[in-house]
């Protein structure tokens, strides 16, 4: 998705590698900021502060109110899960969607990839396989498919590097990559 510069190489059995904390605020799962280890799970941490972002439109850090110090995004949406306010605090653009579902299902994987307790989170891979589960649970059917179809030629550096959740490819002979890019929620 994202190289916030905090990428290390290590060897394919390590499950979590202890160093300096470093990372974006907003974004650092708070187990890894008090621990200095860094797991797969803090990953998964930072996914959910992105997936809220996309459901708010929110900063990661909020600003400061008049009432109130700062707080980060993921402690408000928190709270307004554990509050049942989730519809409050939504981007005008989501909430007026007639998909309430849909968003209560993105909502809650986004906020279990923020527990606190890392061993609590959700792996990436079960993520990925929830978020097309709800894509594919609340598609119609009849309704006409919303996506776009972009064909990139494959070169070697292209080849099978890809991974990403939010895209499906597919490799032909005819050395092309068909991209299928649908949003998050549907239209």
């Amino acid at each position: 998705m994202a190289d916030f510069g905090t990428s290390k190489s290590i060897s394919i059995d390590q499950t979590h590698l202890t160093t300096r904390v470093q990372g974006t605020f907003g974004y650092l799962d708070p187990e890894y900021f008090q621990s200095s280890q860094y797991t797969d799970k803090s990953d998964v941490y930072s996914f959910g502060v992105v997936l809220v972002e996309l459901l708010t439109g929110l900063k990661p850090i909020l600003a400061p109110r008049a009432h109130d110090e700062g707080r980060s995004l993921a402690t408000h949406f928190i709270l307004a899960m554990e509050e049942n306010r989730i519809f409050d605090i939504l981007d005008p653009r989501i909430a007026k969607e007639d998909r309430k579902e849909e968003i209560k299902a993105f909502a809650n994987i986004a906020y279990r990839c923020l527990n606190l307790n890392g061993r609590k989170r959700p792996t990436m891979k079960q993520v990925a396989a929830e978020l097309e589960s709800i894509n594919m649970s609340y598609k119609s059917p009849t309704a006409e498919q919303h996506y776009e179809e972009f064909e990139y030629p494959v070169t070697d550096q292209l080849n099978g590097l890809w991974d990403l959740t939010s895209t499906s490819m597919s490799f032909s002979t005819s050395n092309s990559v068909k991209v299928d890019v649908e949003p998050l929620v549907g239209k």
